[in-house]
């Protein structure tokens, strides 16, 4: 289990996308599997859940042993997890709607204005972290 790094003092961070929000009539325009995200942040001691719904924003630490691996949890119960790196800038973030990717964004530092599906916001951790293994390498 990572911590936080004292050099950047930010948490490990994981976006979860979900078909959770199946029941809202509106949500099944978006691609299945990923109509709502929520994020994942874990500081070495706590996970701390952060789930922006529809009539409510949802703040969970949950009590469970620091080794436990939360993400592969939920990926083993059919959530998609991406691990995301959180940036901490000075830059304002856009004015954008307030929704479930919004938010996560927001938790992650991402500013991109046009990243505004749960589908949208998988491609974009992905192409990062294909390029993160590229760098690597």
């Amino acid at each position: 289990m990572s911590a936080i790094s004292a050099k950047e003092n930010t948490p490990d961070a994981w976006v979860v996308l979900s078909r959770q929000c199946d029941d809202i009539p509106w949500l099944r325009i978006l691609r299945p599997g990923f109509r709502h995200c929520y994020a994942l942040l874990n500081d070495g001691k706590h996970w701390v859940c952060f789930d922006p719904l529809s009539n409510y924003t949802d703040i969970n630490v949950h009590d469970l042993p620091a080794a436990f691996d939360l993400p592969l949890w939920l990926k083993d119960h059919g959530h998609t997890v991406m691990k995301a790196k959180i940036k901490r800038g000075v830059k304002e973030a856009p004015w954008m709607p307030h929704t479930c990717v919004e938010a996560v964004k927001r938790v992650i530092g991402l500013h991109a204005r046009f990243i505004i599906t749960p589908w949208q916001l998988y491609r974009h951790l992905m192409v990062q972290h294909e390029n993160t293994e590229r760098k690597e390498i």
